[in-house]
């Protein structure tokens, strides 16, 4: 991340979907990019383990893929095996003290199978997007706005506008960024607790004493100081931490960011060994259950098989910047042309 990144201020209380042009109030839940950059990781790397389980990932994958019309036809040489694909990748917090579908975390992301690499764009929660043809709003309410508009107005059922919601969402990013996004992935937080629950826990050095409770969204978050092995929940409230309720040990933007490394580092060490192998079917299953796509089954293991033990170093992350002056994060627009230049230069190799 870098150093001129503007520090968000803690939100507060907690959200339901709205419908279009109301006012939402701001939920104190941090922006957990890790947990969403995480899942999809591992489930592009279980795949070196799927020859021995065949059944199970065929099932999970299965679960995964929800596109309107799973049996479409892609053209050969269109597959994601063999043409670069940029993605939507959404996060949404789906704990029954809150959540909803305001998207907590926001990412384009380009892969090429050429290079077997991968660019991601982080886009603050917070952002005033504004594209010609929809209305100016925060990055993190197009996706409950659209799926509101659908059931209400459109008058879809529930799985239409799903669907709906993330074409819309994607037709405003690809805008945004001037290149044709092709598929979304939306994944819940749970899924971060299931995954490292998965491996066994995860071994990390907590570099400060974390104490923070809050009965209104069910946060308690209490952690000692110390090189120790931390289960899922423990796991994500290491990464997410802020502060603490007397005000001491403050957690800065570029604090939590160095701890979510250290989670997806230690992650993949463990996943590459031996004993990680061991765990794939309970990863396969801990993924299924809190991912969807709008990419067929066929798309979804052509992926998979692509980028077979991808890792950090295949993978560039350009985190979008601004200034913020709420309740908006305005973007940086020098930084924002950066990140354009970065996805189109990554879709045409």
């Amino acid at each position: 991340m870098s150093k001129g990144t503007t520090t968000l201020p803690p939100r507060t209380g907690s959200r339901q979907p709205a419908k279009p042009k109301k006012q939402k109030p701001r939920k104190k839940r941090s922006v957990l990019k890790v947990f969403f950059v995480l899942l999809f990781a591992i489930l592009l790397i279980v795949a070196a383990g799927l020859a021995y389980l065949v059944f199970k990932a065929d099932e999970a994958v299965d679960h995964i893929s929800s596109p309107v019309d799973n049996e479409v036809d892609i053209p050969a040489g269109e597959t994601v095996d063999k043409k670069s694909v940029a993605m939507l990748l959404m996060g949404i917090d789906a704990r029954s003290h809150g959540g909803g579908l305001n998207t907590d975390v926001m990412m384009v992301a380009v892969f090429n199978p050429n290079s077997k690499s991968a660019t991601i764009v982080t886009i603050p929660r917070d952002s005033n997007i504004d594209v010609d043809g929809y209305r100016a709003r925060k990055a993190n309410s197009f996706y409950a706005d659209f799926y509101m508009n659908a059931l209400n107005e459109k008058k879809l059922k529930k799985e239409a506008a799903y669907a709906d919601a993330k074409q819309e969402v994607r037709n405003v990013m690809s805008k945004l960024f001037g290149i044709d996004i092709k598929y979304s992935a939306v994944i819940n937080f749970q899924g971060f607790a299931d995954v490292v629950d998965a491996m066994g826990g995860v071994e990390v050095d907590v570099d400060m004493r974390m104490k923070y409770k809050d009965s209104a969204d069910g946060t308690n978050i209490d952690l000692e100081k110390g090189l120790q092995v931390l289960t899922g929940e423990k796991a994500l409230d290491f990464v997410r931490y802020r502060k603490s309720n007397n005000g001491k040990n403050m957690s800065s933007d570029f604090e939590r960011n160095e701890r979510q490394s250290k989670v997806i580092g230690a992650l993949t060490d463990k996943l590459k060994s031996f004993g990680g192998v061991t765990k794939i079917p309970s990863l396969i299953e801990a993924v299924g259950n809190n991912l969807t796509m709008d990419m067929p089954s066929k798309e979804i293991k052509n992926m998979m098989s692509t980028y077979i033990g991808i890792s950090r170093a295949d993978i560039t992350f350009i985190p979008l910047e601004g200034t913020w002056r709420s309740p908006y994060v305005y973007l940086d627009d020098a930084k924002l042309d950066e990140a354009r230049a970065a996805l189109q230069s990554k879709l045409a190799e």
